[in-house]
């Protein structure tokens, strides 16, 4: 199983992102009426950051409400951490809780192929072992 694979069993295949220029309050809108916790940030065809729950969160603390006003590229995480689509969803996990991330920009030959958070890499998962599981138990239960 790749990443790729997680990415082709999904319904909807668009990639919701952010630009630099944008405000920091039309990022907030934007997850909150989409119920997403971050968002890759796009500059020149590239993801140039993320801008995440997080980000806003200290934003805030930091600034205040001024920080709302803010330009996305001013304030997104940098530099950004990204894997190709080959690559293997465990990997990505141990990434991700080593790195202490919690979404995952997908990239194949620099262009952005997806978004994946650590509740996709960890649902993936969990449905591998329980189909494992159940061969397994088809297969004691036929020998």
């Amino acid at each position: 199983m790749t990443i790729a694979s997680i990415l082709k069993g999904r319904d909807d295949h668009s990639i919701i992102h952010a630009t630099a220029d944008m405000q920091v309050k039309e990022v907030l809108s934007l997850l909150a009426d989409r119920r997403i916790g971050a968002v890759p940030v796009i500059g020149q065809e590239r993801v140039v950051g993320i801008m995440s729950e997080r980000d806003m969160i200290y934003g805030l603390r930091a600034e205040g409400a001024s920080f709302l006003e803010r330009r996305v590229g001013d304030v997104m995480t940098t530099p950004v951490i990204t894997v190709p689509s080959v690559t293997d969803p465990l990997h990505a996990l141990g990434m991700m809780t080593r790195r202490r991330i919690r979404h995952l920009p997908v990239v194949d030959d620099g262009v952005l192929v997806g978004f994946v958070s650590i509740g996709d890499l960890v649902k993936a998962r969990i449905e591998k072992i329980e189909s494992e599981a159940a061969a397994m138990r088809e297969y004691i239960q036929t020998a």
